[in-house]
């Protein structure tokens, strides 16, 4: 089997923290690094970015279109309103009312907060004619959705009532459906491994008992057989679970835990035969008739707001430096070094890079090189290095390289930067 199917290895379930230590919280630590907050104005369950929480939403976000980008999907912009019709003909309204905002009444029509991206993605499709060689045509949005979440489920950033999502349809032709579907798992493996991320298992999700999905058999067994089909041949460890599943079809969620232990569904695959058919989709085939397109639905890394959440305890603060608030500091020994201290964060600013001047107001050196433990680099300006145009840099694993002239640090730490890669120095 080719390696490169193979998305990043389930981690075990992390054990439960020794007594007398408390579990990573990432509602603590955001509050703490100043990442987001809350307030009973805005209401619970709608948590708002402060700027160092923003910054690692913005690199996150950048990072994710780029490889979908790389990965041929081009994006698109949706409004997170719908009229009440859009979700009555997807079929949420019927399967998923119960967690949909209330409808809003809009002179003669009503419209409703969007619970989900793929109606809207449908039209785009059915927006113009499509020829089967524009197939597979792959849609891709980082777009907001709203689900109406009881108080008592919501958490941090992890259950939130407004929430932004990497979400994407692939429409395709039913021969390309599976090949599809094993490349967006190889993408979700190629994204977690960059950002850290270790799954814990990886699950068939299916229908269960009840009147909540769709009665389509046939089309039941047609998803259920091709992602397992894409499972297989992605050579990933899985578990069948009932009652899982959207309402509209099978999928798989790719399954990650935080430090107690309680797990949640990160990243998700699906193969959706029925929404095409509700919104009567075509593609011209070959023979010049009219073909039914198949629906792949795939987020790589689901809500940003989980995923941050994630990557806050993963990391306690130490982010890549790619992702980092701050990517690098510059410390100025004096009032004497400032005037080269701001002229270094200028080149700094023109390459791209996060970057603050921590001067001798904020106190001794030692006082602000403590505060800036988290920073991925520091950068010690004294005499000597404002003369020469040298920097000292400052690694926040402890490293200490000797001093570079400015032009190679910075472009040292741009490249890695650029890379989104996970080491500090190479």
């Amino acid at each position: 089997m080719p390696s490169d199917l193979v998305p990043a290895a389930p981690a075990p379930v992390p054990a439960a923290p020794a007594s007398g230590r408390s579990a990573p919280d990432h509602r603590r630590l955001g509050r703490e690094l100043e990442l987001f907050d809350t307030d009973p104005l805005i209401g619970s369950g709608l948590p708002y970015w402060l700027p160092d929480g923003a910054a690692i939403r913005h690199a996150l976000e950048e990072f994710i279109r780029g490889r979908e980008r790389r990965a041929g999907y081009r994006h698109v912009y949706s409004p997170v309103l719908g009229k009440r019709e859009l979700y009555e003909i997807s079929g949420h309204w019927e399967h998923y009312r119960e967690d949909m905002f209330p409808p809003m009444d809009l002179g003669a029509e009503q419209v409703v907060l969007r619970p989900s991206l793929c109606p809207h993605h449908a039209l785009i499709y059915r927006s113009r004619a499509r020829s089967h060689r524009e197939l597979p045509l792959r849609i891709a949005e980082l777009g907001g959705m709203h689900r109406s979440e009881p108080s008592g489920v919501l958490g941090g950033l992890t259950r939130v009532r407004a929430i932004q999502l990497n979400d994407a349809h692939i429409f395709c032709t039913p021969e390309q459906a599976a090949d599809e579907a094993v490349a967006a798992l190889r993408l979700i493996g190629e994204a977690h491994r960059a950002l850290g991320i270790r799954p814990v298992r990886y699950r068939l999700s299916l229908p269960g008992e009840g009147g909540k999905y769709v009665a389509a058999p046939e089309l039941w067994e047609r998803s259920v057989a091709l992602l397992t089909e894409v499972l297989e041949r992605s050579g990933v460890p899985f578990e069948a679970a009932e009652g899982e599943a959207a309402f509209y079809g099978p999928k798989i969620d790719v399954q990650i835990a935080d430090a107690a232990g309680r797990e949640s569904t990160l990243s998700t695959v699906q193969i959706d035969f029925h929404q095409p058919e509700r919104f009567g989709l075509r593609y011209i085939g070959p023979d010049g008739r009219r073909h039914r397109p198949v629906m792949v639905h795939r987020s790589v890394i689901g809500s940003v707001e989980r995923v941050v959440a994630h990557l806050i305890e993963l990391y306690g603060g130490a982010f890549p430096a790619w992702l980092a608030p701050t990517q690098l500091v510059l410390l100025p020994l004096s009032e004497g070094e400032r005037e080269a201290a701001e002229r270094l964060r200028e080149r700094c600013l023109d390459l791209g890079l996060r970057v603050e001047v921590a001067g001798p107001e904020r106190g001794s050196l030692g006082a602000r090189i403590r505060a800036a433990r988290l920073v991925p680099y520091q950068a010690v300006i004294g005499p000597r290095e404002a003369a020469d145009g040298l920097v000292a840099l400052r690694l926040r694993d402890g490293r200490r390289p000797a001093p570079l002239p400015a032009a190679e640090a910075l472009d040292r730490i741009g490249a890695l930067v650029d890379v989104c890669s996970p080491e500090l120095w190479d």
